[in-house]
């Protein structure tokens, strides 16, 4: 069956490797609180679900090989990646907001959470690389089963840790999150533009 003692560690590496959705749950939790950004983050898990599943059915490899496909994913996720920097950057700050900005609405994150997440096709393509390494081809969908559940139970463990991180920053310079939502947007440009630099998988 799954080896635990090697998957649970790299997997968890995974997780809490810093990239947009990590951010959101920062700044969620900076300006909304911790519950609230993993309340945001239930909409990643359920992308990510959705994503393990197409990678269990074999479509993950596909995706890997098809420039065609690897591409509209690359180009729609940096677009929407870019939209939510510039909304961040250019939001204007209300007299009593301290973040800066007018509060995310639980929908409008759980949109936001789940877009980025299922716009970034290199997330696929690690469930389509990473976890069969892991599974065992005599007990293959109970495997698979096992590795999404350990995945996911981590990622909430990422989202929680990243939301704290924001919460602390938020309550120890309440007065400057205006900088934190700003960095957050030059973050999210930042990734957007990775994205779309992001070179497409040689077929195999």
């Amino acid at each position: 069956m799954v080896d635990l003692l090697v998957f649970i560690p790299a997997c968890f590496v995974l997780n809490l490797a810093f990239g947009p959705n990590n951010l959101l749950s920062v700044t969620y939790g900076a300006q909304q609180g911790v519950g609230f950004a993993v309340a945001a983050g239930t909409a990643r898990l359920a992308a990510f679900a959705v994503m393990i599943a197409l990678s269990a059915l074999g479509l993950g490899a596909l995706l890997s090989v098809s420039a065609v496909a690897f591409t509209i994913l690359k180009v729609v996720g940096a677009l929407y990646l870019l939209y939510l920097g510039v909304r961040l950057l250019i939001g204007r700050s209300r007299v009593d907001d301290p973040a800066g900005a007018e509060p995310q609405t639980l929908r409008g994150a759980l949109r936001s959470e789940g877009l980025i997440a299922l716009g970034n096709p290199k997330a696929i393509l690690i469930f389509a690389a990473f976890f069969p390494q892991f599974v065992d081809v005599g007990h293959y969908w109970l495997s698979y089963l096992i590795l999404a559940t350990v995945f996911l139970i981590l990622e909430v463990a990422a989202i929680l840790c990243y939301a704290v991180i924001g919460r602390l920053a938020g309550t120890f310079a309440a007065t400057r999150l205006h900088w934190l939502r700003r960095a957050s947007g030059a973050g999210m440009i930042t990734f957007g533009g990775l994205l779309l630099l992001a070179k497409n998988p040689a077929p195999a």
